[in-house]
Order: structure tokens, then sequence, then C-alpha cells
């Protein structure tokens, strides 16, 4: 009995081995893992039963992982009430508002030729399309039944969301800092040059 003990738990182990390959991707949930195990190995032991028992808790030790991987399908309170969030959509709306504006002023401005204004177009709709792609990767994270995490996975994960949508809007504001510049260094040429013209055509 002892063999078929051990056969049918080698067997019972490989059927779940891609289940098992998820759960070894995580350090907490291989120690978890490991102790549901312990625990299916301990009853093995000490069953006087047959086959059927044995099955029965294979049974349970498969609905117990079941329940253990549910629930990191699940989006507690705790994640959903996350700060970072919040900061997230913020920034968003930030970084939509401020190139919209932009865009306004450097193609009305008469500084740039059209060469250059499609230039800035393409800037702000690649930053544009990133920050879409942040805002999905959000919505991912913070849906239920989306994606296989712990809480602290999740926040891990909107922190890292939140990074990226700063540095898109940090990018946004340096660029535009400096398309201002040139725009103003180059209204200032034109004036000098009209102002010399002025005098040039007064002079005659």
């Amino acid at each position: 009995m002892g063999l078929l003990m051990i056969l049918f738990l080698e067997g019972s182990v490989s059927a779940q081995s891609q289940e098992a390959k998820q759960l070894l991707l995580d350090v907490e949930k291989l120690a978890q893992l490991k102790g549901i195990l312990t625990d299916l190995k301990k009853g093995y032991e000490i069953l006087s039963g047959g086959y059927t028992a044995i099955k029965n808790i294979s049974e349970g030790n498969f609905n117990l992982h079941q329940l253990f991987l549910n629930s990191l399908l699940e989006v507690s309170p705790t994640v959903k009430k996350y700060q970072r969030i919040a900061d997230i959509v913020n920034a968003q709306i930030s970084l939509v508002s401020e190139y919209k504006n932009a865009f306004k002023q450097f193609r009305g401005s008469g500084a740039f030729t059209d060469t250059e204004v499609g230039y800035i177009s393409k800037v702000y709709s690649n930053l544009f399309n990133q920050s879409l792609q942040s805002l999905d990767d959000l919505a991912s994270i913070i849906t239920a039944k989306k994606l296989r995490m712990s809480d602290d996975e999740r926040l891990s994960a909107i922190d890292d969301v939140w990074k990226e949508v700063s540095d898109q809007l940090n990018f946004l504001r340096h660029f535009n800092i400096q398309t201002k510049v040139l725009a103003l260094q180059r209204s200032k040429e034109q004036n000098d040059i009209s102002t010399m013209n002025q005098i040039y055509n007064v002079n005659q």
C-alpha cells in the first residue's frame, strides 16, 4: 500500500504541475504551496483507508489550490482605495490638458514651420498613446478576475504605473518648456529683424 500511495502522490503532483509553476514564481506562494503539500503528505501517512480516501484528499488539496489561486483574482478594498490610483488619473488629466493647451499655442505662434508643427504633434501623439497604455495597465490591475496577484503585488504594480505616468508628465513639461524657449527666441529674433528693417527704411 505504501508504494501505491507514493505513486499516486507523484501522479497527483504531476497533474497539477502547470498550476504549481505559476505558484513557484513567488516565494510567498511557494511557501504556502509547500505547506499544502506537507499537510497532504501527513494525511496520506495517517490514512488506513484505501484508494477512495486518498482520492478524496487529493481532490480536497486541489480545491485548496483553487481557493488560493482564485483569491488572487479578487481586488481588496485596500487596493481599490489606494491613493496612487487617484494620483495616476489626475496626472493623466493634467497631461492631456497641458499638451492640448501647449500645442494650440505653438501651432498659432507662427514661430514654427509646418514640418516642425508636425513633429511636435507626433511627440504629443506618442506620449498620449503611452499614457493610455499606462491607464490600460492600471485598469487590469484594479479589475477583479483580470490578473492573478496578491494585494502586495497589485500595490507594487500600481506604483510602477504611477512612476510611468509621472515620467510621462515630467517629459511633457520639460518638452513644453524647451519648445516655449525656442518660440520666444525666434520671436525675439524676428522682432530684432523687424526693428533693423524699420531703422534701415527710415535711414533711407
